[in-house]
């Protein structure tokens, strides 16, 4: 009786499976699967900048479109701050083919980023920061699953953030 009712528990703290971060390589394919309204999940990130935004972030969407350059990409970002609503409809991304990242151009900031391999209707990027890492994880609808939501933070465990690193939008 008692090993069947540790079995849970038991099972409940076994150690999360690790699995590595697989990037996407860039084909004609993923620039069309990536437009669109993206909803802000989750990120993570050690560099102090951005913690300190994370900190402030309540809710974020952004738009992906088209631009006039074949290499470029428009964002508009609508972000709740506090209890401010922000609105930026300037930012680009630079989408460079040869090594499969996206550069995120914003107020003459820039951050690298791959797109991680995962479910279409997700969009994980592990943010290239110099020393610092980050990831980001964006849904297409704000709907995302309690198993999804576990999986996610066990991604960000494995790749060696803390809880205070970590930051979910409600």
């Amino acid at each position: 009786l008692v090993l069947l009712l540790g079995l849970p528990l038991a099972l409940a703290v076994e150690a999360p499976s690790c699995a590595p971060l697989v990037p996407v390589t860039f084909d004609n394919s993923t620039i069309p699967q990536i437009l669109g309204l993206w909803i802000y999940i989750s990120g993570a990130s050690k560099y102090p900048p951005h913690l300190e935004e994370l900190k402030t972030l309540k809710y974020a969407a952004f738009i992906i479109s088209h631009s006039n350059h074949e290499d470029e990409l428009n964002v508009t970002e609508i972000m709740r701050v506090n209890e401010t609503c922000v609105v930026k409809n300037n930012s680009k991304i630079q989408v460079i083919l040869h090594n499969s990242t996206l550069v995120h151009v914003d107020d003459q900031v820039s951050s690298m980023a791959k797109v991680i391999q995962s479910d279409k209707d997700m969009l994980i990027l592990n943010i290239l920061h110099d020393k610092y890492s980050g990831l980001s994880i964006s849904a297409r609808t704000p709907n995302v699953s309690k198993e999804q939501m576990e999986e996610i933070r066990a991604q960000m465990h494995c790749l060696g953030f803390t809880e205070e690193e970590m930051f979910f939008t409600s």
